[in-house]
């Protein structure tokens, strides 16, 4: 802890694990049969479930409401059909947002030939009885190379679109901001938080190299505040952040592999 960031890691082998052939699920806070009253949410996060699902199954139609819900594609093909009528296969680097308001029905499934990986991420939403929407954006490698990429972002921003196709980041109706960057070996990126209230931020590391159930593996990062301490994180691990506005996070690649990194923040 320094006098501005407190740090608390989520080790990968500490999140919620469900294996159930089809699914192969990790789970960051409560979720199902997983509960931990350390890990049930930060901020207006609610969920961080990394999921890979395997060819031909999925998640049959099921309700939701009173919840910012989006997908984010890692690796293969992820049939997205909802009771709003949209009908969508997303890949690589795709985001797709569903504010369920006032309440949807969907149904997620793996596209193709190849197991889907995605991150399934939930949060709370500002105001109750939002009409439902759908968004979605899209985000090359190459765009996120060395870089943080703002891909979610509060609907009521600056330059952020609400209309269903469009550029930058997806919004949301909630306190929350996510960034994504593919970080190269040697290289280290900084990102200021934002300077209105107390800050929270969540660091997650993609686990990118294959399931793993056991100690965090792969790609390599290290985290740290200015003047404070530092944290080395591998994939699937996370780190929890609490800090004064303005704050500065580095993340630095101290490894030999690519690492694919989400950074949210939230009031």
């Amino acid at each position: 802890m320094s006098g501005s960031v407190q740090f608390r890691p989520r080790p990968s082998n500490g999140r919620g694990n469900a294996n159930h052939g089809w699914l192969k699920s990790f789970h960051t806070f409560s979720f199902a049969d997983y509960y931990d009253p350390e890990h049930s949410a930060f901020g207006s996060l609610r969920v961080i479930n990394e999921d890979r699902v395997a060819p031909h199954t999925g998640f049959g139609t099921h309700a939701h409401r009173e919840f910012e819900i989006f997908s984010y594609v890692v690796a293969g093909e992820l049939l997205h059909n909802d009771s709003m009528g949209n009908h969508e296969v997303l890949k690589r680097g795709d985001l797709q947002m569903t504010s369920a308001g006032t309440g949807i029905r969907h149904s997620e499934y793996a596209h193709g030939e190849k197991q889907v990986h995605f991150l399934q991420i939930w949060a709370k939403p500002s105001q109750p009885s939002l009409p439902p929407t759908y968004y979605t954006r899209h985000f090359t490698d190459e765009e996120k190379k060395d870089a943080f990429v703002p891909i979610v972002a509060p609907a009521s921003s600056p330059k952020v679109s609400t209309e269903r196709e469009a550029p930058g980041p997806a919004p949301v109706h909630a306190p929350l901001s996510l960034h994504a960057t593919l970080l190269s070996p040697g290289r280290t990126l900084d990102h200021a938080l934002q300077t209105n209230g107390q800050r929270k931020a969540y660091v997650h590391v993609v686990q990118t190299s294959g399931y793993n159930t056991g100690k965090a593996t792969g790609a390599s990062i290290k985290v740290s505040a200015q003047g404070g301490e530092s944290v080395t994180l591998r994939e699937g691990d996370g780190l929890y952040v609490v800090a004064t506005p303005g704050s500065v996070l580095s993340v630095g690649n101290v490894g030999d592999k690519v690492a694919e990194v989400l950074l949210f923040e939230m009031d």
